[in-house]
């Protein structure tokens, strides 16, 4: 439509920004070969990100939005889940690799975030999500073959889904706290920032190593650009998509990290791998693809139709 711009296209480009960041977690994490434990890790990443991410984004106004009946619950969900993800898939990360872990983790978000975007809030998923979804998993399933992208554990895998689905489960929440009108810009901060304090007993429990130059450095990318730049992002686009596009947008995160380990950390892709790829790849095009008529799930606007800003925006 002339004069606008469609929701859809403006909220699927920052989710994918932010997808991209994430996608870099693992291999950083690889990369570094530090010796952190991976509940301190997350600890830092979450209490320096947080804090940044607050510092630009967090107003008086969107704070009070935090405490309206029916949003203090969502809240205190949404911590919990922040900081299952974070302990989860940095856990996962070092005893299967970033590959095999972010694969398995980000392959069962979508089917959490909208399954329970459907049966909390009534979402229709619609066939085009069905197929997308289900072909991007299909790739993830072929790049998680042996020998594809490295060797997976009984145990890591189980800490990626568990991973995996408290994502799924804040993608949802972040769309309930959007509907009950809390400032988004104020929950994903306020969320990490205490998931980080929940989980900074590990700090003491844990604090070998953590004064490394490689361990800062890694610290330092994960808190400012993958936590505080990628939280940035994702949330000015979450606002403007369902929670079961956003979940399977959330699918380049495992491309990104497969493409980081071919050409970072020597792994190499077989033929299934390729089609798996390939498959994932197709999936993500074809859920984001905007549509002539979208309708915006946590907005309040015209379906599919954003108004372009006026000068005092």
């Amino acid at each position: 439509m002339a004069g606008g711009r469609t929701v859809a296209g403006s909220g699927v480009w920052p989710v994918l920004a932010a997808a991209v960041l994430w996608g870099t977690v693992g291999p950083a994490q690889v990369l570094a070969d530090t010796e952190v434990a991976p509940v301190a890790l997350g600890a830092c990443r979450m209490l320096l990100g947080g804090a940044v991410l607050a510092l630009f984004t967090v107003r008086r106004a969107g704070l009070r939005t935090l405490w309206r009946p029916g949003v203090r619950g969502a809240m205190v969900v949404g911590v919990l889940v922040t900081a299952a993800f974070q302990v989860c898939f940095l856990e996962a990360v070092a005893r299967s690799g970033a590959a095999v872990a972010t694969a398995v983790a980000f392959g069962t978000v979508p089917v959490v975030a909208g399954l329970t975007a459907r049966r909390s809030a009534g979402e229709r998923l619609g066939a085009r999500w069905g197929v997308g979804t289900a072909g991007a998993v299909a790739g993830i399933a072929l790049l998680l073959l042996p020998g594809e992208t490295g060797r997976a554990s009984g145990p890591g895998v189980l800490l990626a889904v568990g991973a995996g689905a408290s994502f799924g489960s804040y993608i949802a929440v972040t769309g309930r706290l959007a509907e009950r009108g809390a400032d988004t810009a104020a929950a994903a901060p306020i969320s990490v920032l205490c998931a980080g304090v929940l989980v900074s007993p590990g700090l003491s429990a844990a604090p070998q190593h953590l004064a490394e130059p490689g361990s800062l450095l890694l610290i330092g990318w994960l808190a400012l650009g993958t936590t505080a730049l990628g939280y940035l992002l994702f949330t000015r686009g979450v606002g403007r998509l369902s929670a079961a596009t956003v979940g399977t947008l959330s699918l380049t995160e495992p491309l990104v990290a497969t493409l980081l380990g071919l050409a970072l950390l020597g792994e190499r892709l077989g033929v299934a791998g390729g089609c798996g790829a390939a498959l994932l790849l197709g999936g993500l095009v074809l859920v984001s693809w905007p549509r002539r008529r979208t309708r915006a799930v946590l907005s309040g606007r015209e379906p599919g139709v954003l108004p372009e800003p006026s000068p005092a925006e």
